[in-house]
């Protein structure tokens, strides 16, 4: 098991941060394409996916091997894929309709299925995929093991679909779990659990003012810097932890990078 590295990068604007993103996405596609001929990439919601564009424009969107990756979604609510809550419509309108990613390649949650049901199929299709080799595992955490988790934060300090105090952050079995009682509407969605964000291959927050109330911008720094190298109240399990606090790469990651920025 190697050890796991974190860098805080905290750029100036969010101009900077968007062209730090393309570098290093841009850099693990080339590396993942080449090792494994297949780059694996889960995103999230919220202004991540506005950060991507500098990756749909010149040099990246004709030096990436966009027909080698495979996306998926960290977490997804469960509204229609042209709702303006979607985060399919919010990836597939700000980037993966702007690249040549196969449609084959672009692996959304099943919105149509009653919320379990669909968090059951999304969790199947990951272990075919697993099965496959398209998608490698970590065998010290026994979950997927995703070349690259793109996340943000909310602005209670969650992640993905997990909200503080909520019992699915205790969840060690499962790989893709059902909400159904989300303190933010929509109240049903579908999540990625722990154990498969901290299974990741490399791991980014993109992060920036925007998202976030000024209080909890003063705090940014030191909680997800703690979270991503694993210091002192990083990786915590603990009561009145933050969900982005539980945030501990397990094995395997080389790099984790925490992108926060005045607008």
């Amino acid at each position: 098991m190697s050890t796991a590295k974190g860098v805080v990068d905290v750029q100036d604007t969010e101009e900077e941060v968007a062209e730090a993103v393309a570098k290093y996405v841009a850099n693990l596609s080339s590396k993942f394409v080449q090792e494994r001929g297949i780059f694996t990439v889960v995103v999230a919601g919220g202004t991540l996916i506005h950060t991507l564009r500098k990756l749909v424009e010149e040099p990246y969107s004709k030096s990436v091997d966009w027909w080698k990756w495979e996306v998926f979604w960290v977490d997804e609510r469960m509204v229609p894929p042209t709702d303006k809550d979607s985060n399919y419509k919010l990836a597939y309108d700000g980037f993966l309709s702007k690249v040549p990613i196969p449609p084959t390649n672009i692996h959304a949650v099943n919105v149509t299925l009653p919320v379990a049901a669909a968090a059951e199929a999304y969790q199947t299709l990951i272990k075919t995929l697993v099965d496959n080799r398209t998608i490698d595992f970590s065998s010290s955490s026994g979950a997927p093991r995703f070349d690259l988790m793109l996340l943000g934060m909310g602005p209670d300090g969650h992640v993905a679909s997990l909200f503080p105090g909520h019992p699915l952050l205790k969840e060690k079995q499962r790989w893709v779990a059902a909400v159904e009682d989300s303190p933010f509407p929509p109240k049903d969605r579908v999540t990625f659990t722990l154990p498969v964000i901290n299974s990741a291959g490399n791991f980014a927050f993109v992060i920036t003012a925007s998202d976030l109330p000024e209080w909890v911008q003063a705090m940014l720094a030191e909680k997800v810097g703690k979270a991503v190298n694993g210091g002192g109240g990083g990786g915590g399990e603990g009561e009145g932890c933050l969900p982005v606090e539980m945030v501990k790469p397990m094995d395997e990651v080389v790099f984790g990078q925490v992108n926060c920025c005045q607008d």
